[in-house]
């Protein structure tokens, strides 16, 4: 999410002063009216690595979410777009609802669907407009998901306790709060938010706030329990991926994973 500008607090995006004691990349690239895939993030990826090379220069990739993250270091092959079909499906989905369109997917790409949440329609959507435009199951795209091939690219999960991560986010919420989400949220807002974009973590539910459907309390909480609930889809993500090398934090991830993640890279 840190592709789209204008939304810095609740995505954590590095500050002027972070951004000009290393280069960064693929920040604030797009309008968060912008739709923005992850056919175009690998595009870019691929640019940006081009590029780098060229000039012998390595990358840090940092992050993030688990396709992504996946459509890069794997490089998947990322299936086309059919709007017309899309289209259809999401006025299905407002009609019959999203439980109706699980059940189809588990007939006709039960691989795709045993690997997402009954409940997260877009990528459902998704599913079924590649099945129903390719002719293709959706989990047949690239190497498969669920295989994990030999990658030149080094992978390092930190991994915190549980509770403690809980607490983070917890306090990362409410701090996004009081440094001004809601207001960042409400000028993005005037300006229109891509279907996407309005789906981030924080801004659904401050959009839901401020549109009078709940309170301010009840969109903190929300957002709260939500990224705890994304983080442990994350760790599940990356935990069948037996090339990533994991490092416990206690307290602080730099003293802590340093010395570990400099030891991987020189191997």
């Amino acid at each position: 999410m840190q592709v789209y500008r204008g939304m810095d607090i609740g995505t954590a995006t590095p500050d002027p002063e972070e951004q000009a004691s290393v280069p960064h990349h693929l920040i604030d690239i797009v309008d968060p009216g912008d739709e923005f895939t992850v056919a175009e993030f690998q595009r870019r990826y691929r640019d940006v690595l081009a590029d780098l090379d060229a000039r012998g220069r390595r990358a840090i990739l940092v992050g993030g979410t688990g396709l992504y993250h996946r459509a890069v270091v794997d490089d998947l092959e990322i299936p086309g777009e059919w709007p017309a079909i899309r289209a259809r499906l999401e006025d299905e989905l407002g009609r019959v609802g999203v439980r109706e369109l699980y059940a189809r997917l588990e007939v006709v790409d039960p691989a795709a669907a045993e690997r997402m949440e009954p409940t997260n329609e877009r990528r459902i959507v998704r599913a079924l407009e590649v099945y129903e435009g390719s002719g293709r199951p959706f989990s047949t795209y690239g190497p498969g998901l669920g295989t994990y091939p030999p990658s030149p690219v080094v992978q390092i999960g930190l991994r915190w306790d549980r509770t403690v991560l809980a607490d983070r986010i917890s306090e990362r919420v409410r701090g996004m709060i009081a440094d001004g989400l809601v207001d960042e949220v409400r000028a993005l807002a005037d300006r229109g938010m891509s279907r996407t974009a309005s789906q981030a973590l924080g801004y659904k539910e401050l959009l839901a706030h401020l549109d009078g459907s709940i309170g301010l309390d009840e969109a903190t909480e929300l957002t709260i329990v939500r990224t705890r609930q994304f983080a442990v889809r994350q760790l599940r993500w990356f935990r069948r991926d037996p090339r990533v090398r994991w490092v416990d934090v206690e307290h602080d991830p730099v003293a802590e994973a340093l010395p570990s993640v400099l030891d991987a890279l020189d191997r």
